[in-house]
């Protein structure tokens, strides 16, 4: 076999290895953290369920003071769309949109992001009643990687990248609702 044939079969062996390894990883992933907010649970939901209020705790809402918003329908129904378009490679451009509500508990996004990558992926917020003026509450993301895309999934902390984000906009809602 001369040198070239030797290059190339290891080229395709080294590019196929982790290909079929991305067959066997998970494309799926959940980030999730939580707080407690000493305020009454009706109190901390309604808050949270007005997707304009995420503008006062979010730390992606923090990130482009510059960055342009729009809204459609009624906030806090299902239905009702925050859009974002920021110049920043780190907040893009995309859009969040109430696609359930569980009144006084839950409610349910989806994230559309078109710039600087196009994906779909699920939010959610969740209230629970811990004592008449306490609330634990619980952010998360449910998030998907598609084949062979998956593979990034072993190099990134996704844990870190986005529940620190959870963890700092937890924090700031826990300090907002606290001194009202």
């Amino acid at each position: 076999m001369n040198m070239g044939k030797k290059i190339l079969f290891l080229f395709i062996i080294l590019f196929s290895i982790p290909l079929l390894a991305a067959l066997f990883i998970s494309k799926d992933y959940v980030v999730e953290r939580e707080i407690i907010i000493n305020k009454p649970s009706i109190e901390v939901f309604n808050f949270v369920k007005l997707l304009k209020n995420q503008e006062l705790y979010s730390k992606w809402a923090t990130m482009d003071t510059e960055m342009k918003r729009s809204y459609k329908g009624t906030d806090g129904t299902v239905g009702f769309i925050a859009a974002w378009d920021s110049l920043k490679d780190d907040v893009g451009m995309g859009e969040q949109e109430i696609i359930g509500i569980e009144e006084g508990s839950r409610i349910d996004t989806e994230l559309r992001f078109i710039k600087p990558f196009e994906s779909k992926d699920k939010s959610y917020i969740i209230t629970k009643k811990i004592e008449p003026n306490t609330t634990k509450v619980i952010w998360g993301f449910n998030g998907r990687m598609n084949y062979p895309m998956n593979l990034m999934l072993v190099f990134m902390d996704f844990q870190s990248l986005i529940g620190n984000d959870f963890s700092e906009g937890l924090q700031n809602l826990k300090v907002l609702l606290e001194k009202k």
